[in-house]
């Protein structure tokens, strides 16, 4: 970057880098907290219901959350939703320090965590267009992958050096160092240009509402394109149910293989967004958001399912990864340049609500399929099974067969929505 495009980006680059870094200390936390749990209930279900716990509220409450957002000054509304969520970082580490730690308590602070990103995420959405000149939306969604891939290969390799060294509680401790640096620097060093619509602050949330529902009736081409991706999440989540439940307990995993894998996908996904950073504008940015969902699902489950070493289960991590960054840059810029700017944070709120609706759903599902359905399916088969041949025996097994299947749904997923011609429409702006 010149010393223009840098003073230009500055306001950006600050918020970017300072909110990463927070996003660190909770990735790590929740990675912690993942294996903590698992560790002692041995439930992919259980497990999964952290997540659950987490996106519920902020499916049915994103359609109203994105109105207020129109309505509140962003960096008020980021500033608060961050305390809240820091405090509960707070909780946890007392709760921890007394010995007192259980389950429901982690399913209470994911659901106010989960209240508060569903306020702050329109929020910070509409915040960083205002900060952005329009000429760098391609190059900042390479960057925000960017610091997304970078926190997935940071978070297994130093959120289990921490366990492994000083426990769970160096863990909470550094989200909260880094919860400190990014409220500082929001509060005093960046400026966010207030609303430049005034007539939004005058309606009301319900209203407000409405007109995002209303722009998306009209906009059939953003409608199809959210409902794909809401399908593409269903896949997925029921992926992510079943991941650390196929890590952890299969024949050659561990926490270790845990960490391995997903600094693999880290790797991969940070490697895919410099790409995406540098890449010029494609000529058909659907095109680009198809194949890469595609290339991913067909590649990486069918190498975790029929993977028996951390060498394959790195590969296919690596594969289905790579080409992601690609996919959500291109998507981010297709909504930033048809979304009007000034009802950007009613709409995505009501994108959120239809898209993420399914997260909870595949995570509820995942975890009940690896527990009640695949995994006595696999117990029940014999040793010469063509099912055993293809997963292996034991626990983790019936993890690798749900990977299988949803190998074939994801890939179903892409297929199906590229028919779609409103989609289509989207290249021409």
């Amino acid at each position: 970057m010149n010393r223009e495009t840098m003073q230009e980006m500055r306001p950006f680059l600050l918020l970017w880098v300072t909110q990463s870094f927070s996003a660190l200390g909770s990735a790590m936390t929740s990675y912690a907290l993942v294996i903590w749990s698992y560790s002692r209930t041995g439930s992919a279900l259980m497990t999964a219901l952290l997540m659950v716990s987490s996106y519920a509220p902020y499916v049915v409450f994103s359609i109203f959350a994105g109105a207020l957002s129109d309505r509140w000054d962003k960096k008020l509304t980021m500033l608060v939703c961050d305390t809240i969520a820091a405090f509960t970082t707070v909780l946890l580490l007392v709760l921890l320090e007394q010995d007192m730690l259980q389950l429901w308590h982690l399913y209470l602070i994911n659901i106010t965590n989960g209240l508060m990103n569903t306020v702050q995420q329109p929020a910070s959405e509409v915040a960083t267009t205002r900060v952005l000149p329009r000429k760098y939306y391609q190059r900042v969604g390479g960057l925000r992958y960017f610091a997304s891939s970078l926190n997935s290969i940071m978070t297994p390799i130093i959120a289990t050096a921490m366990l492994g060294m000083a426990g769970m509680r160096a863990v909470a401790v550094f989200d909260l160092v880094s919860f400190c640096i990014a409220f500082i620097v929001l509060a005093f060093c960046i400026r966010i240009p207030k609303d430049r619509d005034k007539e939004c602050v005058q309606e009301s949330v319900l209203k407000s509402a409405r007109e995002g529902i209303a722009y998306l009736k009209g906009e059939r081409g953003i409608f199809g394109l959210i409902l794909f991706l809401a399908a593409i999440n269903l896949v997925a989540s029921i992926y992510d149910a079943a991941f650390p439940a196929m890590m952890l307990s299969r024949n050659g995993g561990s926490e270790r293989t845990l960490g391995l894998v997903n600094t693999v996908i880290g790797i991969s996904t940070f490697a895919g967004s410099i790409l995406a950073s540098f890449l010029k504008e494609p000529k058909s940015r659907v095109r680009v958001i198809y194949n890469s969902l595609l290339f991913s699902m067909s590649t990486e489950n069918f190498l975790l399912a029929l993977g028996r070493t951390p060498l394959i289960w790195c590969i296919g991590g690596c594969l289905g990864w790579i080409a992601i960054p690609l996919m959500s840059t291109n998507l981010d810029a297709v909504l930033r340049l048809h979304v009007p700017e000034h009802i950007q944070g009613r709409v995505y709120s009501v994108r959120n609500s239809l898209q993420f609706f399914t997260i909870p759903i595949g995570y509820f599902l995942g975890g009940f399929l690896v527990d009640w359905v695949f995994e006595p399916i696999m117990e029940v088969q014999s040793a010469d099974s063509i099912l055993t041949r293809l997963f292996g025996s034991g626990k983790g097994s019936g993890a690798a067969f749900l990977f299988f299947i949803i190998a074939f749904a994801g890939i179903g997923v892409c297929l199906y929505f590229r028919k779609n011609r409103d989609i289509w429409k989207l290249e021409h702006i």
